[in-house]
């Protein structure tokens, strides 16, 4: 653990709950993408296999289960809430994700450290949280005008993985070059997603004005 890692944790659970916040005072999805959602609830179950076979510290235990059940309770709520799900855009939430799935899958199969169950799972589910985000970016240039909370929901997504792959650096120069190629590659791609909604966010921040992002 260290003070990047930490943050980024936080930024990531406050992403989390920004979201909840969103559609539990709202009770409305409007501008989320339920597919990217879907895929994120995948992401935590497939890596966060074990959660009942192996214990490393409480924060590790717990941050795994806030993870797996925030991301289960919004997924529901955008499927099963009879106020939120009338909110949702199903047809501009259009974004193929099983492609995602199966392509991320494949990958893992094929680029893995172990070729074993779990880690091959871990790969995936690295390789996924790579391009879950996808779905919402597109969503969000489809309707332009993004909402305050919607915005910082995506920010705080891409700010944790900055704030890890400083943590990787980090731990690189002080844990005997300690490095993981999967997860560097996929946090670097991961976060080059994020720059044009960063590079518009700012420039909403700068002038005051609502977020748009171009179609």
């Amino acid at each position: 653990m260290n003070a990047f890692r930490f943050l980024g944790d936080m930024t990531h659970l406050f992403s989390v709950l920004v979201l909840l916040l969103k559609i539990y005072a709202t009770k409305s999805c409007s501008g989320l993408s339920r597919k990217t959602q879907e895929l994120y609830l995948l992401v935590f179950v497939a890596r966060y296999l074990d959660l009942f076979t192996d214990y490393i510290s409480l924060y590790n235990t717990v941050m795994k289960i806030v993870f797996i059940t925030s991301s289960a309770a919004i997924v529901w709520y955008m499927r099963r809430h009879p106020q939120v799900r009338r909110t949702y855009d199903k047809e501009q939430d259009t974004f193929r994700h099983s492609v995602l799935v199966a392509a991320t899958f494949v990958l893992a199969l094929i680029f893995n450290e172990r070729f074993t169950l779990r880690e091959i799972c871990w790969a995936f589910s690295i390789y996924l949280e790579t391009v879950a985000i996808l779905p919402q970016l597109v969503l969000l240039q489809r309707c332009r005008n993004v909402d305050n909370l919607t915005g910082q929901y995506v920010f705080f997504l891409g700010a944790y993985r900055a704030f890890y792959i400083l943590n990787w650096i980090y731990r690189f120069f002080t844990e005997g070059h300690h490095s993981r190629w999967i997860p560097w590659i996929a946090g670097l791609v991961q976060t080059a997603l994020y720059a044009d909604f960063f590079y518009y966010y700012f420039l909403s921040w700068k002038n005051n004005v609502k977020l748009e992002l171009p179609a």
